[in-house]
């Protein structure tokens, strides 16, 4: 497979979330042309599940894509935090219970075309209250549903992002191998 040698980066914007940049760059066959790349810094991603063998999502309002979601719980890791770590802060912050026990399902990138987000994706499991308070979750509420329903619920589109959908179908095969 032949890469894109990077001739010249030029950053055009710099957000709280987001930095976009344009690169030129050669691509196979010589050719030059440029790329828009979005800088995301990498989150995490959840798939908890509570003593009644419930899975936790959030429903939340994206501005986006100007509807509510039916969604995992993820977020960002902070500077110095460890995955891990933000998977409990995370946890706490979205649906207001701490995991005891925490265990990689894997990973992904979001959008690799144009973005360099990737995601640690997650089990939580042994979930007692806990509840921490963070200014951009009050329009979140909870909603559990059963392995059962998640299958239903993605091909109906009420589960409709890619993260959340990637993450509860590695949920499924992993619930069946174990």
């Amino acid at each position: 497979m032949a890469e894109e040698e990077t001739l010249a980066s030029r950053l055009i914007y710099q957000g709280r979330a987001v930095r976009l940049r344009i690169d030129t760059v050669r691509a196979s066959g010589g050719r030059e042309t440029t790329r828009e790349i979005v800088e995301h810094s990498d989150c995490i991603a959840v798939v908890a599940v509570d003593a009644e063998e419930k899975v936790l999502l959030v429903k939340q309002f994206r501005k986006a894509v100007e509807k509510a979601l039916l969604e995992i719980p993820a977020g960002g890791i902070d500077p110095g935090e460890s995955p891990e770590d933000a998977v409990s802060r995370e946890m706490q912050e979205e649906t207001g219970y701490l995991p005891h026990r925490v265990e990689r399902l894997g990973g992904f990138y979001s959008a690799p075309g144009y973005a360099t987000e990737y995601l640690y994706l997650y089990l939580a499991t042994d979930l007692t209250p806990s509840r921490l308070f963070a200014e951009d979750t009050e329009g979140i509420s909870l909603v559990r549903v059963s392995a059962a329903q998640i299958s239903g619920l993605i091909a109906s589109g009420e589960i409709c992002d890619a993260k959340s959908i990637a993450g509860l179908l590695t949920y499924l095969e992993y619930k069946k191998a174990g």
